[in-house]
């Protein structure tokens, strides 16, 4: 909850020496449905599991994370790029839900280019420098997308996918998850 409530995309919480989490955030979220991976047509789908916004210093963003602080140029900059990841089979998923504490809280799409920090083996990172923010939260209890995306399919991704639950299991930012319907609700085994 601690990320939920860092992110600003819980109303309600307040300070009084210690953060509260309002009961009714609490129960509304208890409600949320699973995504179903189903109906993308793909194997498996990378998920970027997020922290809180946090500033950098790089010549690209000024923030990682996610956050609703964030203005939508902001957020783009911030969660399209520059991890450890195969930015092959992120690509072939056709999508990049982003979750904090498994709750799916933006959406990425256009991820057919990359771009190499010039690092090789497992610790090169990438960055997908034509993503397009199909979607994002500013209220996960009441889960509407705060962009307005141009492209018909982006808005049907954001729309299926925002608000829902998506647990996944990685040592990094970048999970993998199968999307068939046996597994699409068991949490990812590995990532990069």
């Amino acid at each position: 909850m601690k990320k939920l409530m860092a992110t600003g995309v819980v109303p309600g919480v307040r300070e009084q020496g210690r953060q509260v989490f309002p009961l009714a955030a609490l129960q509304a979220l208890q409600d949320r449905p699973s995504a179903d991976l189903t109906v993308l047509g793909t194997v498996e789908v990378a998920v970027l599991r997020s922290d809180a916004p946090a500033r950098v210093n790089e010549p690209d963003r000024d923030w990682i994370g996610f956050g609703t602080v964030l203005d939508q140029a902001q957020l783009l900059a911030a969660l399209s790029g520059w991890w450890r990841c195969d930015p092959a089979r992120v690509a072939a998923g056709g999508v990049l839900p982003v979750t904090v504490a498994g709750f799916v809280v933006a959406v990425l799409t256009a991820l057919t280019e990359w771009e190499s920090d010039g690092t090789s083996g497992t610790t090169g990172r990438y960055r997908f420098p034509k993503a397009r923010l199909a979607g994002y939260l500013t209220d996960l209890t009441a889960p509407a997308n705060a962009a307005d995306p141009a492209d018909a399919e982006d808005a049907r991704l954001a729309g299926l996918l925002l608000g829902t639950r998506l647990p996944s299991v990685s040592g990094g930012p970048i999970a993998y998850v199968t999307t068939s319907p046996t597994t699409a609700d068991q949490p990812a085994t590995e990532g990069e």
